[in-house]
């Protein structure tokens, strides 16, 4: 189970790492117009339109990118069934199809399906179509029906399958979200402990996207509490009106960008230059704009005890902003721009405590995460096996145009060629290869084009080191299945 969510989580990384522009476009626009939200200005609209794209459909991204990272061969039939995956279950589940289904009025459906095109979803479209990918990819149809053979079937039987996904959604669905609300509505009565909580499933919530159905309750008109436009309205009581907003400055602003750092200091040195440059970003981005998806997803998967300890700090900060009634408010997210925007806000409560009390949670995150990283050997991002990188690597042993389809030649045939090899996938370095016989390997010949090495890893699997060009090999070694 550990491994198959590591794997989720590096396939995650790909839609992940376009996040942290995103969110810097949008805050760059938000900060020039933060009341008009670019209503008022072109240039801000600009921006806000480009973050926006990118951010709002996020569900999207999961799908496309869960399928293709997930998938044995890495294909563009399977990032075509992602998406195919998606807009099948969020239309069948839309709030007009639903209204439609039922025989009611639009306004009659449950709130739940006006977010169904949430992160949640996304991730069930994309594992579902890497798993029709898996299974269908190469099944032989009468002849009858052979155009629909192989890869054609894969969006088929995709589609199918999200039909019964979205049935069972159908009822399971509302229940979830309406229960959530209700939960939410129970601990907004416990005062700075409510907040707490209400932070913890705030964040424990966050892969799911189920996060939303507590937020309306908190931040919105769902239970009278109305937190974000009674604080910007400057209605309610100081220090008190804003406590569902304050403490996550602490964790967005200081915590994770502290995370991230530690991320970086407990990656292996040969990765250390491609984690770096995915931190920097992403603790940029969470500083300024509060946009915190970048750094979360990039462990929580991967190291979903670190994730879970990730909301405990987040509860416990919410919890302390709300106990000594510090306050600050946001209309896009915990970020620099809303924090310095909410000081002129005259019900804002003692702000400037929420920095003093980010710098201690940079400290209690910055150690916390290293320690618990090295003591439990968490595979965070440039720690995993499959992350080992050469710094010459096997692409620096042969030159010339053709490098990598000689390379690939001389891997394919030392490892048994047709006649051995069942299946070849890759990671991030690696070539992943299922052999019939392991001893027909020539692991000299294979050592032959200059790989850094070669690791056994069961009496059938093999994973062929070769460095960051993996990539490129791996379409070598395919076009030469695909040709005999």
């Amino acid at each position: 189970m550990m491994k198959y969510l590591q794997r989720m989580g590096k396939s995650l990384m790909l839609p992940v790492a376009v996040l942290p522009a995103a969110a810097i476009l949008m805050g760059i626009g938000y900060w020039i117009d933060h009341e008009g939200w670019g209503g008022g200005n072109p240039v801000a609209a600009f921006f806000i339109s480009a973050g926006k794209s990118i951010l709002d459909n996020l569900p999207v991204l999961f799908a496309v990118g869960l399928a293709f990272g997930m998938s044995k061969v890495k294909d563009g039939a399977a990032a075509l069934s992602g998406l195919v995956a998606y807009l099948v279950v969020t239309t069948l589940l839309s709030t007009d199809t639903v209204a439609m289904l039922k025989g009611i009025d639009v306004e009659a459906v449950s709130p739940a399906f006006e977010k169904i095109g949430n992160a949640f979803i996304g991730i069930i479209s994309g594992l579902v179509a890497s798993n029709m990918y898996n299974r269908f990819s190469k099944v032989q149809l009468p002849d009858a029906l052979a155009f629909f053979s192989g890869k054609r079937l894969v969006p088929i039987m995709t589609a199918v399958s999200m039909i019964v996904v979205s049935v069972i959604l159908f009822f399971v669905w509302p229940v979830v979200y309406t229960g959530l609300v209700s939960f939410g509505e129970a601990i907004s009565k416990l005062g700075p402990v409510g907040a707490g909580i209400y932070g913890f499933f705030n964040r424990l919530l966050i892969p799911t996207g189920l996060h939303h159905a507590l937020n309306s309750v908190f931040w919105f008109d769902v239970a009278g509490i109305d937190d974000i436009r009674n604080f910007w309205a400057s209605k309610g009581t100081k220090g008190i009106t804003g406590m569902y907003q304050a403490g996550f400055f602490p964790v967005m602003m200081f915590g994770l960008p502290a995370a991230a750092l530690a991320m970086y200091h407990t990656a292996k040195t040969k990765q250390k230059k491609q984690v770096a440059a995915l931190m920097l970003a992403a603790g940029f981005a969470a500083f300024f704009t509060g946009v915190t998806e970048p750094i979360e997803f990039a462990f929580m998967f991967a190291a979903p005890a670190l994730y879970l300890v990730h909301a405990f700090l987040t509860g416990l900060s919410l919890t302390i902003a709300a106990l000594f009634h510090w306050t600050a408010g946001f209309g896009f997210s915990a970020g620099f721009i809303d924090f310095f925007l909410s000081l002129k806000i005259p019900i804002a409560n003692k702000p400037y405590m929420l920095i003093v009390q980010g710098l201690v949670f940079a400290v209690i995150y910055y150690f916390l995460f290293r320690f618990i990283i090295v003591k439990f050997n968490l595979a965070t991002p440039g720690r995993g096996d499959d992350d080992e990188l050469d710094a010459g690597g096997a692409e620096n042993a042969i030159d010339g145009k053709s490098k990598f389809a000689r390379m690939a030649a001389k891997i394919y045939e030392g490892l048994g060629g047709d006649a051995n090899v069942t299946s070849v996938d890759n990671c991030i370095t690696r070539l992943r290869v299922e052999v019939k016989d392991m001893k027909a390997v020539d692991q000299n010949k294979i050592k032959s084009t200059g790989v850094p090495g070669i690791k056994i890893v069961g009496p059938n699997s093999i994973q062929v080191i070769v460095g960051t060009s993996v990539q490129f090999v791996a379409d070598e070694v395919e076009k030469i299945r695909n040709n005999n």
